[in-house]
């Protein structure tokens, strides 16, 4: 470990919208595959931080999207990733988010998740999360929308409410799962899928 990863300790939690191309429920939480039509992963997640630090630095309050464009199953790599964030978030911030989701600092997921993708560009826009329980819009001011509601029972269209409960999950490990459509441009990768998986969830990440 290095004296970096020693010195500086993060720790944040908060709610992850969590949009992608896989069928809803994605596989990949069960089988590591997507059940994407091409066998790729194409994502737009985010992330709303109600608590952080990163060292000296506070990450309270900070919102920011992830749009990540893997050819392949996730762990294969070779993935694209663009971040959004608020323009009200620091130089002094972004750099922190930077060594978190880069995996720079260890600690799950990211020091797992980033070393499957290459960071290819950061851009600033108002971002947003609105809605209640499964009905949730996400939204990049100018850039991009994720809209996120519940499942339908196919016979009455009534509401179908689903949770998926991973006790050793190291994103998520419960997650409450949907029907979703996103649409993104943002750093040159441009994302857009309808009827698709979208989970929300509650994340507590730390490299503690």
């Amino acid at each position: 470990m290095s004296a970096t990863m020693q010195q500086t300790r993060w720790h944040i939690r908060g709610t992850g919208y969590e949009f992608c191309s896989c069928q809803p429920g994605c596989t990949c939480n069960f089988s590591g595959f997507p059940s994407s039509s091409d066998g790729a992963c194409r994502a737009m997640v985010g992330n709303d931080i109600v608590e952080g630090h990163c060292g000296d630095v506070d990450l309270s309050g900070v919102k920011a999207i992830a749009v990540v464009d893997w050819p392949h199953a996730i762990h294969d790599g070779g993935g694209r990733a663009v971040f959004i964030v608020d323009p009200s978030v620091t130089e002094e911030q972004v750099g922190c988010l930077h060594q978190i989701y880069t995996g720079s600092l260890g600690g799950d997921p990211w020091a797992i998740l980033g070393s499957t993708f290459e960071v290819v560009g950061l851009e600033r826009a108002p971002i947003s999360f609105e809605g209640e329980g499964i009905d949730q819009v996400m939204t990049a001011e100018g850039l991009g929308t994720a809209t996120g509601r519940s499942l339908r029972n196919p016979v009455t269209n009534e509401k179908h409410e689903a949770r998926i409960v991973l006790p050793d999950g190291f994103i998520w490990t419960e997650g409450n799962c949907g029907v979703g459509d996103f649409e993104v441009k943002a750093g040159g990768l441009s994302l857009a899928f309808t009827d698709t998986n979208w989970i929300g969830y509650d994340f507590d990440w730390s490299n503690s």
